[in-house]
């Protein structure tokens, strides 16, 4: 499956974006998706996933703040981000595996397809 992340922006702390992953080729059925960013000089770093069945995670730092969710035709994974703050800033990817273990859904190494990154930049 090919991934097409987008949705990006410049915005002030407090503001909302929302982030689109489509894929092409195929659609997410089967697939646990998730939302990872990385910031100038770190590591990347788990955002939010959904699994094939529709359970979501969320990082601590995000949790209340943003929402993962997928359509109904499983062909586009969105993360709608509310009341963003200046440590939000990074590039934001989306990946997606079929057969990765549930317990490892926040490592990055785990998910074999990759987006190509959107820019999400915060100012306070």
């Amino acid at each position: 499956v090919q991934l097409q992340a987008s949705g990006g922006g410049s915005v002030q702390a407090g503001d909302s974006l929302r982030l689109s992953c489509a894929a092409s080729g195929r659609t997410f059925r089967g697939y646990t998706v998730a939302w990872f960013h990385q910031a100038p000089g770190k590591e990347r770093e788990f955002v939010a996933t959904i699994t094939r069945s529709g359970a979501t995670d969320y990082a601590d730092s995000v949790k209340g703040r943003f929402t993962i969710s997928i359509d109904s035709a499983k062909s586009t994974v969105y993360l709608q981000m509310n009341n963003l703050k200046p440590e939000d800033t990074a590039v934001y990817y989306c990946a997606a595996d079929r057969t990765l273990i549930h317990s490892s859904r926040r490592s990055p190494d785990q998910y074999d397809y990759w987006g190509q990154g959107t820019q999400v930049t915060v100012s306070s």
